[in-house]
């Protein structure tokens, strides 16, 4: 081999060793999200006391945030859900997010939404040992989504509020489509899934996801 056709032969041979690596970039945690509610001020207060502040059991992935010690009952027309988990801290509004296997139980038909998207969404009542509250709007299935931070995004080529293919590297994989980018300094790199989703591709703790740019 001469010399020009070597230089060419280990150009190439960095291309693709550096184009391994972009791949590998492009790795992100997966978690299954159970359902959970988010509870407003108001509902806090009816559902336990005026002035009532949920107790932290421990934090979530996403700072700033935390399972409570307390737990909720969902109650459908078709079912009870019991113990289901709150997330803290209190919000402005009140939102359950369910698996659509959870909306079969319990006899509603919540649409597929984005967090915090819950205009004209299912009713559910929500019960503690003190009360019973209706809630008549606030029921979703969450859309899967990625968070990230600013410079996850420069890292991995993408942005704030683009859609990726999602490649599931698990047991069974499989591809999630036109997930959404959420791009914010106070969020933690992760995709979210529910526990139907979690469980059509076999995830384990700790498996990752492979993004996949549109064209």
């Amino acid at each position: 081999m001469s010399n020009p056709e070597l230089r060419q032969k280990i150009k190439e041979i960095i291309a693709e060793m550096n184009l391994g690596e972009k791949k590998e970039e492009k790795i992100i945690p997966i978690e299954a999200s159970g359902r959970h509610v988010h509870l407003s001020r108001e509902d806090v207060d009816r559902l336990f006391a005026e002035g009532y502040e949920l107790t932290p059991k421990r934090e979530l992935s996403q700072p700033g945030q935390y399972l409570a010690e307390e737990k909720i009952r969902l109650i459908g027309p078709k079912g009870i859900i019991e113990r289901a988990a709150i997330l803290g801290p209190a919000r402005s509004d009140t939102q359950v997010e369910l698996s659509r296997t959870d909306a079969v139980k319990l006899g509603i038909d919540p649409p597929l939404r984005f967090s915090g998207n819950v205009e004209g969404s299912a009713s559910i009542f929500l019960g503690s040992a003190k009360d019973i509250v209706k809630l008549e709007e606030g029921v979703i299935i969450a859309k899967n989504h990625i968070h990230m931070q600013p410079q996850d995004a420069e890292r991995l080529g993408v942005e704030d509020g683009e859609k990726v293919n999602v490649e599931a590297m698990t047991e069974r994989p499989i591809i999630f489509k036109n997930v959404l980018i959420r791009v914010n300094e106070a969020y933690r790199l992760s995709m979210h899934i529910d526990y139907d989703e979690a469980n059509a591709c076999m995830h384990k703790p700790g498996d990752k996801g492979k993004i996949i740019k549109l064209d």
